[in-house]
């Protein structure tokens, strides 16, 4: 199955087409990452974009259930050097390809993936066309430059639950695995050795749904959480109405700037409960607390980000996916900057100086790895223990 692939700058690319007969439109972005092909493609932060691989040999362990960090495929395609048609894994059930196809969402291989990336890193992030249907050139140049452009727009709306939800591990196939659930719990109880794994719940935790992943879930109920999912746009009262110990951010897709009723809510609720926010949440933390954000000219994409922690001086590998950022000077005088990205100096975290509120622009909870900063779910807990003990 012959493919094309197209930037709206009329760059083009021609190769191998695999997974679904489609033709899709998008940001196209490249991400870094050697492994966790299946949980970035299952990452609801990636909607509205193509994704590019920069390892070159891609699908060589398959897909499996256990693996997934949502119930759907989220980016609009995908872009690798070379497909394995190999799949040599004792957990998998099928091949990438295959699961692409049941997902009906389209692949191109065979490609210069490193001229790609270079493009992308001296043009900047822009639309392109990826199509397994149709091989003119011009027509998809023109439906890349067609695409709808992902500043100011709201993607969060497009990917959170339409309704409350009360967490639980057998809700996902991602963790029915009993020793998979262990395995976590015990990491994580490694991490925080004062919390008992699947003990009953010490805290009540709302996560907001921009977008999440099934992991930071988990997380936070290995650490002795009930966890209670709300759709992105719940309004404050509500929240207010459920009683919870904490409220968690999640990730998410899209321009942070447009989730203006979102930002009014956080804002109402800063002042009420110690609130945890990563990635999207760490933006919309950003705003709410009266900060600006901006485009970043090619986002940050992978496993393999080091990031400063400013409080203790070390150095974390963290896993990211995000195409805007805080701006550090927007920041007010009660906000301090506690983690920025060795790699161009943006801030990767923020905390209010007097409030128990805290966010970080990266993803603690490893899905797929590094585990990095999993200490961040402990802080999280210990800031709901004390804003119990203080009454």
């Amino acid at each position: 199955m012959e493919a094309i692939l197209a930037f709206e700058d009329g760059r083009v690319w021609r190769g191998r087409g695999f997974g679904a007969r489609a033709e899709v439109v998008g940001e196209v972005v490249f991400n870094t990452s050697m492994a966790g092909y299946q949980e970035i493609l299952t990452d609801p932060s990636y909607r509205g974009q193509i994704v590019t691989m920069t390892y070159p040999l891609i699908g060589n362990y398959g897909v499996n259930p256990a693996d997934s960090e949502s119930h759907w495929v989220f980016p609009e395609g995908l872009i690798v050097r070379e497909l394995s048609h190999a799949v040599s894994n004792w957990r998998a059930t099928e091949s990438l390809d295959a699961y692409l196809r049941r997902h009906k969402r389209p692949g191109i291989s065979e490609i210069d993936t490193r001229s790609l990336v270079r493009h992308i890193r001296e043009r900047g992030s822009m639309r392109g066309c990826l199509s397994t249907e149709q091989t003119d050139e011009q027509a998809i140049i023109e439906k890349a430059r067609q695409a709808p452009n992902i500043v100011g727009l709201d993607l969060a709306s497009a990917v959170t639950c339409r309704e409350p939800y009360v967490w639980a591990d057998d809700q996902s196939s991602a963790y029915g695995s009993p020793r998979l659930r262990q395995q976590n719990a015990n990491r994580l109880s490694a991490a925080a050795p004062s919390a008992i794994a699947n003990a009953q719940p010490r805290f009540h935790v709302v996560a907001f749904d921009f977008g999440l992943k099934h992991n930071s879930l988990r997380s936070l109920a290995a650490l002795g959480c009930q966890v209670t999912v709300v759709p992105a746009h719940t309004s404050a009262t509500e929240v207010i109405g459920l009683k919870p110990d904490g409220v968690w951010l999640s990730n998410g897709p899209g321009d942070p700037e447009p989730l203006t009723d979102m930002v009014a809510n956080i804002r109402k609720l800063m002042r009420r409960y110690p609130i945890f926010g990563i990635c999207l949440g760490h933006q919309l933390m950003g705003l709410a607390l009266g900060g600006r954000t901006y485009k970043l000219p090619f986002g940050h994409h992978g496993g393999n980000h080091p990031v400063k922690n400013l409080t203790t001086g070390r150095v974390e590998i963290t896993a990211q996916n995000h195409g805007f950022a805080v701006d550090a000077d927007s920041l007010p005088g009660d906000c301090e900057v506690t983690h920025i990205n060795l790699n161009d100096d943006t801030v990767e975290g923020l905390r209010h100086r007097s409030l128990p509120i805290f966010s970080v622009q990266y993803h603690p909870e490893a899905a797929p790895g590094p585990h990095d900063a999993t200490y961040l779910f402990d802080r999280f807990i210990e800031m709901m223990e004390q804003n119990r003990k203080a009454g």
